[in-house]
């Protein structure tokens, strides 16, 4: 049995950080109903292409982008602008442990659907809200969206080449965390709902939670002083650390400690860097940073990547390739750890869509893959009869 089965998550959420929320959840057993708008739904249902194609090859209306998190969750579509679909909110909100929302700062209490219109009513209801810059302080009533809280919370000033402009993520890394740390907040709160027999409101935010994930770089900063530079793939505190060109492409070389500087410098043929007292612990090596990288990129640059790797393994060096998309998830280690796999699809030709896994392994109760990316609306009928019924 799932680890969350039987606990049922009311969905308010759409794009990104929300549904990535609710999907970790559904995975891990939760029930989760999402609530979309008639005959549109989630936003990225739109955002394509690529698109699900039909068995003519055809486009349909399901975005490739849709699919990536919104797995074992039931759809059921609502207007929330009516009495009628406000009210099916609030007996929904009723027989769940979660309602989880994206909507504007105070958007939802127009409806009378926020927080403090169900807390009294509904005490054990954990109610989880993810916003752009959280319910409180000078920039709560702006607008959420990943770009925007990788450029305020820091993380564009750090990525990127040294000479070159501000670059975000490839992904949308700021959704996706705020998405992780609000289902973790939402299991705590669950945790001690269970003890006590009371809910609470979550506060998420993506640029909070972009600030809490720059880690090193940020304690860097609190220690010294010193606002960080960017460095392209170079590591702030170790070298050598990155990417290396070779002489048929580029391959990553991590040396972590002075031995295995050692090693690599036996590799490359140049003993004398390991031996030089400019270069022989990580500190001096961090205040030789650029003169050291020159020389060592000129040495490797005359190796093949396969030589290079070959003699990193051999060598207990850190060190890898770089592969595109095609070669990850093709790798025999996506392949022996499950990381993609097919699911049914209503609308796809060839009657199922391949999607990512769930990366975590439970050896007592599993990650399940129930339901397929919902069509929109597709379970309302199921839902209201199965949940509602009885009123």
């Amino acid at each position: 049995m799932p680890a969350l089965d039987g606990l049922r998550i009311l969905d308010l959420t759409r794009i990104l950080a929300g549904p990535t929320c609710t999907q970790l959840l559904g995975d891990l057993g939760a029930d989760v109903i999402k609530i979309e708008r008639p005959g549109r739904g989630d936003d990225t249902r739109a955002w394509g292409p690529p698109f699900v194609k039909d068995a003519s090859g055809e486009d349909t209306s399901e975005s490739a982008y849709y699919l990536c998190s919104n797995r074992n969750k039931r759809s059921v579509a609502i207007d929330l602008a009516t009495a009628e679909g406000v009210g099916l909110i609030r007996r929904l909100a009723a027989r769940s442990d979660v309602l989880i929302e994206n909507f504007k700062v105070g958007a939802l209490s127009r409806y009378g659907l926020g927080y403090d219109d169900f807390k009294d009513e509904l005490p054990g209801l954990v109610y989880c809200s993810i916003t752009g810059f959280g319910q409180t302080g000078p920039n709560a009533h702006r607008a959420g969206y990943d770009l925007l809280a990788q450029g305020y919370g820091g993380i564009m000033s750090l990525t990127g080449a040294p000479d070159g402009e501000p670059m975000k993520v490839g992904v949308g890394i700021a959704d996706i965390m705020c998405g992780m740390y609000a289902a973790t907040a939402i299991l705590a709160a669950l945790r001690h709902r269970d003890r006590t027999g009371r809910g609470q409101h979550i506060d998420v935010a993506l640029v909070d939670a972009q600030m809490a994930w720059l880690v090193n770089e940020g304690s860097n900063y609190l220690v010294s002083g010193e606002v960080p530079e960017r460095r392209g793939n170079e590591h702030p505190n170790i070298v050598p650390y990155g990417v290396f060109e070779t002489a048929d492409g580029h391959v990553i070389v991590a040396v972590g400690n002075d031995s295995q500087y050692e090693r690599f410098c036996e590799l490359i043929g140049a003993p004398e860097l390991a031996a030089d007292d400019r270069y022989r612990t990580n500190a001096g090596r961090l205040a030789h940073r650029d003169e050291l990288v020159a020389r060592l990129s000129d040495l490797v640059r005359e190796l093949g990547s396969a030589e290079v790797l070959a003699g990193l393994e051999a060598r207990g060096v850190p060190g890898g390739p770089i592969h595109d998309l095609e070669q990850a998830l093709a790798s025999d280690q996506a392949e022996s750890r499950g990381m993609t796999l097919d699911m049914p699809h209503p609308l796809a030709g060839r009657g199922s869509v391949p999607v990512v896994a769930n990366p975590i392994r439970m050896s007592e109760t599993p990650v399940t893959y129930r339901r397929s990316p919902p069509l929109c609306g597709a379970d309302t009928d199921e839902v209201i009869a199965e949940l509602l019924g009885d009123d």
